[in-house]
């Protein structure tokens, strides 16, 4: 259901525009976990019902790929583009306004669900643009969106001290997403292609497998962003400086997705590049998870490096395992991975809650195992 275009790697209206969005869901997605340390703080709720906050997201997530199929035959890009951004807007101001656990919890549910229809129209947006290069176009733009996510959790620790208080930071995207409408809604968007003939056919086993991967390599991460201010808190970091310290995490996804733009500008290194990534996240989430302080900081960077291109690259292999279907795959990828992200980080806090948390993070290296048993998997089957 995609149209490829020419060879040539151009980065026109439709692509800006996909970055610059991409950049302000990337604050609140990463944001949202360190924002829950600093709410829990002050409402005092346990590690469980912080498992419901995450839930409340990812549920919207599910949604957003149970309805994105249906919802791309019938609406343009540009309708759910700026549908989706209003959306997240609302739900973020509902987050940060509302008085108490249970409006704070909905207004978590409309982000996750208005953010994650964002997400996937555009990547929907880029793959249409750049068909055969959405590789590159996929990595450079979580690239930007890496440099976001690095401001994320300091400028909530910053504005956590202030007279604004931490909700100021994410009213920052719902600007940002302003601007843009300004800007940039009258420039057309890309349409999808007409139906190929194969989009109603059964998927493919490799593009089920590598929707998996996309959905367990979210979890990974997520795993992290959720609890890891909670893990650092754990081993003895004030609170709002563990919030802070998340930055560590989010240089190291910056850091890696550079290193991965540069190495996908020449093709045939996904693969590679996917199996060195697992690696490192391996490494880096060891001595997360074991260290003491400030050892710890640094295996939360590593880890950041080794996450940085899972997503992106695993998406890249499920849209290129469909052709004619990626609008099929995108979504599932959305379902799969928000189940993922409501069951494990839920797993994971419920775990904390009865043993504490050094031992529930047991979670990740499973999650991690589970990764490679789905590439390997993946890569076999489309051979």
């Amino acid at each position: 259901m995609y149209r490829y275009t020419a060879t040539a790697f151009r980065r026109g209206a439709p692509t800006v525009l996909s970055y610059a969005a991409l950049l302000c869901f990337t604050f609140w997605n990463y944001g949202y976990g360190p924002a829950l340390t600093l709410l829990r703080a002050e409402l005092h709720f346990s590690y469980t019902l912080l498992g419901v906050y995450t839930a409340a997201w990812s549920a919207g997530a599910v949604l957003t790929g149970i309805a994105f199929p249906a919802l791309a035959r019938r609406v343009s890009r540009a309708g759910l583009l700026w549908g989706s951004a209003l959306l997240s807007s609302a739900g973020a101001v509902l987050f940060v306004l509302g008085p108490g656990v249970a409006p704070t919890l909905i207004g978590g549910g409309l982000l996750g669900l208005g953010g994650t229809t964002l997400l996937t129209v555009i990547q929907a947006v880029l793959s249409d643009q750049h068909g055969d290069q959405r590789e590159r176009a996929l990595t450079e733009a979580n690239m930007g969106a890496a440099a976001c996510a690095v401001l994320a959790p300091l400028v909530l620790g910053a504005l956590a001290g202030t007279v604004l208080g931490w909700r100021a930071a994410f009213v920052l995207p719902v600007l940002g997403l302003v601007v843009l409408n300004v800007r940039y809604r009258r420039h057309p968007l890309p349409r999808a292609a007409p139906d190929h003939p194969a989009g109603t056919a059964r998927l493919p086993r490799a593009a089920l497998l590598f929707a998996g991967l996309v959905a367990a390599s979210m979890a990974v991460e997520f795993c992290l962003v959720y609890y890891g201010a909670e893990q650092l808190a754990a081993i003895g970091l004030p609170t709002a400086a563990a919030a802070t310290a998340m930055s560590a995490h989010y240089v190291g996804l910056l850091v890696g997705r550079v290193a991965g733009a540069l190495a996908t500008r020449r093709p045939g290194r996904t693969t590679a590049l996917q199996f060195g990534s697992l690696a490192g996240t391996a490494v880096g989430f060891a001595l997360f998870w074991l260290a003491p302080l400030p050892v710890a900081v640094v295996g939360l960077f590593l880890a950041g490096v080794g996450i940085a291109n899972l997503y992106p690259l695993a998406l890249a292999l499920a849209l290129g395992s469909a052709p004619g279907r990626e609008d099929r795959v995108n979504a599932l990828s959305q379902v799969l991975g928000g189940l993922l992200v409501v069951g494990a980080p839920f797993a994971l806090g419920a775990l904390a809650d009865a043993v504490g948390l050094t031992a529930a993070y047991t979670v990740e290296p499973v999650l991690i195992g589970l990764c490679l048993l789905l590439l390997l998997s993946g890569l076999r089957s489309r051979s």
